[in-house]
């Protein structure tokens, strides 16, 4: 996935994204940033550059606006309330398809899966979504193999991950991929990320 250039990875934040859906790989990609050799970009924007309120309140200023992110390596894409209003944007879905055509590596999280299938990108793919969007994405896209089990799932070019906090296990999955799985297990140490969930 080289192309002489350091790797970029640009988080998209738009109005009503889920927080977890954009921090949680954030976090990740970030510690990955600070601790590899690589040393990756990774920013955030919105489509103009302006400030985005997420679906919980938590308000967050981009880095850049759309125009100004080009030579993304990968594109994260989350999830939340948000998806619904976008997904039924032709304007943005055409942004969508350009970014398929000029990003390498296109990953979302949560319902950020129905904004791809409403662009086209995962025609006779296999998916996943939150377990609650499976019936939004097959009615989006009948032909999506979905797989309802899966925390990621990695189909070469696009990556799809479940719901909310799945987003942590497919960046630190993504770290494996970019470098390498010694690199992301020092990262899901650095960020003390070992699930045991109290109930």
């Amino acid at each position: 996935m080289s192309t002489g250039s350091a790797l970029r990875v640009g988080v998209f934040v738009f109005d009503d994204a889920e927080e977890l859906d954009v921090v949680g790989p954030f976090e990740v990609l970030a510690a990955w940033a600070a601790l590899s050799d690589l040393r990756p970009e990774v920013l955030t924007f919105s489509a103009d550059g302006a400030g985005v309120r997420l679906a919980k309140g938590l308000r967050i200023v981009p880095d850049r606006s759309a125009d100004d992110v080009a030579g993304l390596h990968v594109l994260v894409y989350p999830g939340g309330r948000g998806t619904r209003t976008l997904s039924a944007d032709s304007a943005h879905l055409d942004w969508v398809r350009r970014q398929r055509a000029e990003v390498p590596l296109l990953a979302s999280v949560c319902t950020g899966a129905l904004v791809l299938a409403a662009a086209g990108l995962l025609a006779g793919r296999p998916a996943t979504t939150h377990w609650g969007a499976f019936d939004e994405l097959a009615a989006i896209d009948p032909s999506v193999m979905l797989d309802t089990e899966a925390r990621f799932v990695d189909d070469g070019d696009v990556i799809t991950a479940a719901g909310v906090s799945a987003g942590i296990d497919m960046a630190l999955h993504l770290v494996a991929r970019l470098e390498s799985a010694d690199v992301a297990r020092q990262v899901r140490r650095a960020i003390q990320y070992d699930p045991d969930p109290p109930v």
